[in-house]
This record gives structure tokens, C-alpha cells and sequence, in this order.
């Protein structure tokens, strides 16, 4: 969360409360990202999310409108820390409203206008080349005003008002303010037509402040009791086992089948096509997410398919054509098929079968280089496994823990806070699709465009607002505890991340990873803490 800093620009907001941002601007192929690296596996949750706002960073524009279309080129953006001394105090009133945001109604006294209307009167008069007069010699302010134009002189002063009051304003959120969310409220025009030097000037501005975090009870993170779940199907023995089984069947030869229909074991090579089906049973559109040609399917890896597929499709011939109906369930990962009835028709071009030799000592170096022996290669690939096992079961625990976190804080997140950490998400699933999968630039155009992005906040609000309270919270624990972590790691965290982007040739902002780097080493230090210091009970399913 970035506070706001002297330097910031104002927006002016015609119509209404909500800002507008530009999207992603996705009009290139864009190299995959690297991610920050990071010395333990166990802490992936925050260092993905961390790893995608720094990247998704440099693809977003913050446009909300453009800064005072209708008045000139300048752009309110104060650019010294020092207030500029006024001749006299503004008045400001502040008013808190929802999701942490702050209205505050400024009120300019006309000692205040005056001034500023003088200084543009003056810089208007250094600059003006008016007929008659030498530069440098005083010019009469009615034959000023008629040369240069009194509405662009008004203008002008408003500029001026604003740019020296505003920073005044702001004193009362200095520290709260979050960054790029300043916006005032009052349209430019409103003040243009209202404004007299000798008159009070006022205007409106509402600014975003950080949400305070509001734990359900005292001490609420203390003692934790966490109910872990672990998959008892995953084990490092199963996972083992498979394991062998690939390397097995990578040692073997394809053989085509021509006397017999599909079996568990095959290989497949199928042509799949899917089309939704109407209420009434009728045919209805296409799906092409789910329509493959020439997909190469192995019966024993088939845990990805729809539940039902694989059933369906046992027992067909090379060269046969099947078609059936199946749902798909409402976990199913793509969410706009969720719950949807499909027909699908398959076709099977190819079926092959493995000829294996068969697993003993003499395969132990090609399955595993090294080892001699079948009972070396058991015990090797075992150990591996059972580290996975333990960085997942570790894993599964942090996960648990900052799901429980959640649920015991309430926080009032502020709409930009949460746009931009959404829009950071979606910009790194873009550039992870980007990187995996050959996008024309209408399919990226699509993707990129601003009804893609809002449908992504919305269907991902939940998942946005938990990931804002995790680290808001993660923050809050390690501040209450007086949590720290070395310069040492920090210093040697940040020069191997940097190696990491020199070696694959990719741009780096050195100050943004060292942030990412420390938002990284504070979960991982609250985190620790969090398992030290809670009641951990794992269960299986």
C-alpha cells in the first residue's frame, strides 16, 4: 500500500463519485515476468501477489479523467514538500465516509484569492507582449485582462488557488492519504462561474486514507486455533509411486492397437467438439474452449477431464464416433461454464498402447541417473517426495492461517485500493496467459478491454477483498509485535533477485524490489510468529 507523497496530481471528477482507469495497455507480446526470489518455498501466497502487482505495475495507466480538460494544459502537481505561506488560514472541513474515504470541504477567504489572482496578474505581465508597452513596464490591468483574455486570466487564478490551498487541505490526512486518490469533487466550471477574487472560493475533494484494520476481539491473532486439511490422497508414498510410473513409461515404445477398443493405459488421439444444451434439449451454441483437435490423451493422466469423460470414452474403436452428454460442475475452473449442460462429440483418430520393458535393476540409471539398483531409485525419488510432501503440508498450513486472519478482521477497503490490487491480478493472469498461450491481437484487444476487467473484479471481489485484509493484517502483526528481519536478508534477498533479472535480460526497478523483497521477508517473519504462537490441528479428507 503505497501512502500518498508531496508530488501527487489532481483529478477533477465532472460527475460522480466513482473513478475510471485506463486498463492494461497490452498492445505488444509482453516476456513473461520473473518472479522475486525468495530463500524458503513455504511462503508462495504473498510472494506470488507481490511478484504481481511489481509486474502488472508498468502496464497500468491511472487515467481516471484527464486532469482539468476544460481549463489548460497545466496539471495540479504540487512538487515541493514545503507549503506555500498564505496571507491567510483556509477553512476545511472534514467529513469520514464509507470504505475509508474522507470529503474535505475547503473554503478559500478572498485575502487568499486576491493573492492569488495578483501573482497570475504579474506572471501574465512578464509574459504578455502588448503594443505600446516595453517589456518590463507596468501595464494597466483592465488593457492586461482585455489582451490576455479574462477567462483565461480566471483560469488561471483558480489554477493557482487550488495548487497553493490544496496541499493546506491535506494536512489533516498527511500520512493517511493513499496514493492517487485525490480527486476533487467540484467541477472546475462551478468554480469558474462562481469565482471573484474578492469572494470566497470553495470546492470539495475526497481522498482515499488507509482502512484501519479492526480485529474481532483483543489479542485476536493471539492463540489461533487453525484446522489444517491435508488431502490424505496426496502422499509422498503415491506421489512416489507415479512418479516411477512416468519415468517407467517414458522408457517405453508406442505401439498402434488394431484388434481391440480403448482401455485404461492407452493413448488416445481424439477430436473433440462441444455444444450447449437448451433447456428445451435442443442444440444450442458452441463452446470452442472445449473442443480439441488431434489432442494427444493419456487414460492415466486423466484427472484434469470432466468428471464423466474418460468413462464416456472407454471402450470406443480407432476411427469411431461417440457423442454424449455431461455438466459441467460448478467448481469447474473456467467459471462462465460452471453448471452448464454440454453434448460432446468425439472422434478417435489414433489408439496406441505402451510396450514396456520390464522394471528391474537394469533400467535403475535411466530412470533415475546414479543409481544401480530398482530399490536406489525407490528410495531416491521417495526422498524428494517426501520434501514436496513437507513444503505443501507447510504450505496448506500458512494458507489456513491466513484464511483464519479473514475471519477475524473487518476492514473498510477503500475502492481504490481495491481496483488496483484487482487490476494488479488481472494484469499478471494476462501476462501469464500471454506466455502460455499464442494471443492474436483481437483476442488480446478483448482481454484487455475495460468490460473484461470490470467482470474480473466483480466475479473476483471476495478473492480481492481477503487478499487486501491478509496483507493489511499481516502488516498490522508485525508492527504490534515489533517483528524485524535482518538488513543482512534483506540486502542479499535484493542482489539476488536483481541477478536473477540480469541473467534472463529483463528491466527492474531496484527500489521495487527491494519493496517486494521487504513485503516478502515482513509475511514470512508474521507468519513464523503466526505458527509459534497458534493451535495447529491437521485433519485429513
Amino acid at each position: 500500500m503505497e501512502l500518498l507523497v508531496p508530488n501527487f496530481t489532481l483529478y477533477f471528477q465532472p460527475s460522480s463519485l466513482s473513478s475510471h482507469h485506463s486498463l492494461l495497455s497490452l498492445s505488444h507480446p509482453i516476456p513473461p515476468p520473473l518472479s522475486i526470489s525468495f530463500p524458503s518455498k513455504r511462503f508462495q501466497h504473498f510472494q506470488k501477489l507481490i511478484s504481481a502487482s511489481s509486474t502488472s505495475r508498468r502496464f497500468r495507466q491511472s487515467s481516471r479523467s484527464k486532469p482539468i480538460e476544460d481549463v489548460s494544459s497545466t496539471t495540479l502537481s504540487p512538487n515541493s514538500e514545503k507549503k506555500d505561506r498564505l496571507p491567510a488560514d483556509i477553512d476545511v472541513t472534514e467529513t469520514n465516509e464509507p470504505r475509508s474515504r474522507v470529503r474535505l470541504s475547503v473554503k478559500v477567504p478572498p485575502v487568499v484569492c486576491q493573492d492569488c489572482y495578483k501573482r497570475v496578474l504579474d506572471e501574465f505581465s512578464k509574459q504578455a507582449k502588448v503594443p505600446g508597452f516595453r517589456p518590463g513596464k507596468k501595464i494597466p490591468e483592465n488593457i492586461l485582462i482585455n489582451y490576455a483574455g479574462k477567462q483565461n486570466v480566471q483560469r488561471a487564478a483558480i489554477e493557482s488557488i487550488l495548487k497553493r490551498t490544496l496541499p493546506h487541505a491535506m494536512a489533516s490526512v498527511t500520512g493517511r492519504a493513499l496514493k492517487d486518490s485525490v480527486c476533487i469533487l467540484t467541477k472546475f466550471s462551478e468554480m469558474e462561474e462562481a469565482f471573484t477574487p474578492l469572494e470566497f472560493l470553495s470546492y470539495d475533494v475526497v481522498v482515499d486514507v488507509a482502512p484501519e484494520v479492526k480485529w474481532i476481539s483483543e489479542n485476536a491473532y493471539k492463540n489461533l486455533k487453525i484446522v489444517v486439511e491435508i488431502d490424505n490422497s496426496i502422499t509422498a508414498q503415491k506421489a512416489s509411486e507415479d512418479e516411477l510410473r512416468h519415468r517407467h513409461k517414458s522408457l517405453g515404445s508406442l505401439r498402434i492397437v488394431t484388434d481391440r477398443a480403448l482401455q485404461i493405459g492407452d493413448i488416445v488421439v481424439l477430436d473433440i467438439f462441444a455444444t450447449t444444451i437448451d433447456k428445451d434439449n435442443s442444440t444450442g451454441e458452441k463452446i470452442p474452449s472445449a473442443e480439441r483437435k488431434g489432442l494427444h490423451l493419456d487414460t492415466e493422466e486423466g484427472d484434469y477431464l470432466l468428471p464423466g469423460f474418460l468413462d464416456s470414452i472407454i471402450g470406443i474403436h480407432r476411427g469411431e464416433t461417440k457423442s454424449f452428454p455431461l455438466i459441467f460442475p460448478d467448481s469447474w475452473k473456467q467459471e462462465n461454464l460452471q453448471g452448464i449442460h454440454a453434448q460432446f462429440t468425439v472422434e478417435c483418430k489414433e489408439l496406441f498402447y505402451r510396450d514396456l520393458p520390464e522394471l528391474d535393476d537394469s533400467l535403475a540409471d535411466m530412470l533415475l541417473p546414479g543409481c544401480s539398483t530398482l530399490s536406489q531409485v525407490r528410495e531416491s525419488i521417495l526422498e524428494r517426495c517426501k520434501e514436496v510432501e513437507q513444503t505443501a503440508r507447510e504450505q496448506a498450513t500458512d494458507n489456513a492461517i491466513l484464511d483464519q486472519l479473514c475471519k477475524i478482521t473487518e476492514v473498510d477497503i477503500p475502492q481504490s485500493l481495491f481496483e488496483d490490487q484487482g487490476r494488479q491480478l488481472y494484469g499478471a493472469r494476462l501476462l501469464e496467459l500471454q506466455a502460455s498461450t499464442k494471443l492474436d491481437e483481437q483476442q488480446l484487444a478483448s482481454l484487455s478491454s475495460e468490460n473484461a476487467v470490470n467482470e474480473f473484479l466483480e466475479h473476483q471481489r471476495g478473492n480481492i477483498t481477503d487478499i487486501i485484509k491478509q496483507m493489511l493484517a499481516v502488516g498490522e502483526i508485525f508492527k504490534f509485535e515489533n517483528l524485524q528481519f535482518s538488513t543482512e536478508d534483506l540486502v542479499k534477498e535484493v542482489e539476488n533477485s536483481v541477478a536473477e533479472f540480469k541473467r534472463h535480460n529483463q528491466d527492474y526497478d531496484e527500489e521495487h524490489v527491494k519493496e517486494q523483497v521487504q513485503e516478502l521477508l515482513v509475511g514470512a517473519k508474521v507468519l513464523e510468529w503466526l505458527r509459534e504462537h497458534s493451535d495447529i490441528q491437521y485433519v485429513t479428507r
